[in-house]
C-alpha cells in the first residue's frame, strides 16, 4: 500500500505538470472505487489547478471553487501522459489538462478514491487527522502528551493517524528499530528521551524514503513508471530470520494489529 513517502513522491511528480493549468475534460471509466466517485468531481472541468498538495496520505488538486480529493488505495497510481496515449486496463480516471497532457489514475484493485470537496469546507476524510509528521507540531512534547497512561503497543500507536499521519507499516517498522523500541512496549512508558529519538528517526526514515523515490515492494511506482528504491535502505522490514545490521542478532516476526512487525530482541528489548 502507498504510504506517506510513496504519495508525496507522486505530488511532487505530477506537479509540475498540473499546477497552472486548465481542467478540460474529466472521464470516468470505472466510477465504483473505494466510494463511488461523486457526480459533483465534475465541478473540476474549467477550473485551473491552483496548487497540488498533500493531507497524509490524501493528494489534493486545489481550484478556486473545491478540491479533487486523491487517495491511492492499496495498488492506485498517476501517471502524467500525453492526451494521446490510449487508456489501458484499470485506467479508471483521466484528467485532461489545457497543456495536451492527461493526469491518469490506474487502479487495478480499486481500494482508491476521487472524492470532492465544495469550496474551503472541511471534508470528513480529512477531519480528526494528527500533525503531519514532518512538520514542527510533530515533536517530542506532543508524542509524549498524546501517549500519557495509554497501554496500546507502540507500534500501533504511531501508525494511528489521529496521533501522527503516515507512518504506514513499513516506516513504523524502520523507525522503532532505528529508535532502540521494541513494537509492544506500552505508549504510555515512553520518557522524554526516547520521544525524542523517535521522532527524530520517524523523520528522517521519512524524509529519506522521499528522497529515494518512496518504497517499491510490489505495486507502488513513481509517476514516471520508475521504481522507488528506499527498498534497498531498508534494515528490517521484511527480513525476519536475518542478521541484524546493528548487532547480528536474528531479527523476529510477530503480528500487532494484523500487521506484520520485524524487530530486533537485543537492540529493541521489551
Amino acid at each position: 500500500m502507498p504510504e506517506l513517502p510513496e504519495v508525496e513522491v507522486s505530488r511532487l511528480g505530477i506537479m509540475p505538470y498540473v499546477e497552472g493549468q486548465t481542467v478540460t475534460e474529466i472521464t470516468i471509466r470505472q466510477p465504483k472505487l473505494r466510494w463511488p466517485i461523486p457526480e459533483t468531481l465534475q465541478q473540476l472541468k474549467g477550473q485551473v489547478i491552483r496548487r497540488v498538495t498533500r493531507r497524509a496520505k490524501y493528494l489534493l488538486l486545489e481550484t478556486d471553487v473545491g478540491t479533487a480529493i486523491v487517495h491511492l488505495g492499496m495498488s492506485g497510481s498517476l501517471r502524467v501522459l500525453p492526451t494521446a496515449f490510449a487508456p489501458e486496463k484499470h485506467d479508471h480516471v483521466d484528467v485532461t489538462l489545457s497543456n495536451g497532457r492527461v493526469i491518469r489514475y490506474h487502479d487495478p484493485r480499486r481500494f482508491g478514491a476521487w472524492l470532492w470537496q465544495e469550496g474551503d469546507l472541511p471534508h470528513p476524510v480529512l477531519g480528526k487527522l494528527g500533525p503531519e509528521p514532518l512538520t514542527d507540531a510533530f515533536n517530542p512534547d506532543y508524542l509524549l502528551a498524546k501517549a500519557a497512561g495509554k497501554k496500546m503497543a507502540m507500534k500501533s500507536f504511531i501508525m494511528d493517524n489521529a496521533v501522527v499521519v503516515g507512518v504506514g507499516n513499513i516506516y513504523a517498522n524502520e523507525s522503532l528499530f532505528c529508535a532502540g523500541i521494541h513494537p509492544k512496549r506500552p505508549a504510555g512508558s515512553l520518557s522524554f528521551a526516547e520521544a525524542t529519538k523517535l521522532v527524530d528517526e520517524i523523520k528522517t526514515v521519512l524524509a529519506a524514503a522521499i528522497t529515494q523515490g518512496g518504497t517499491t515492494l510490489k505495486d507502488f511506482t513513481q509517476v514516471d513508471g520508475k521504481a522507488g528504491y528506499f527498498a534497498q535502505e531498508l534494515r528490517v522490514y521484511g527480513k525476519s530470520g536475518a542478521p541484524c545490521p546493528a548487532c547480528g542478532v536474528t531479527l523476529e516476526r510477530m503480528v500487532i494489529g494484523q500487521r506484520a512487525t520485524v524487530f530486533c530482541p537485543q537492540c529493541q528489548p521489551l
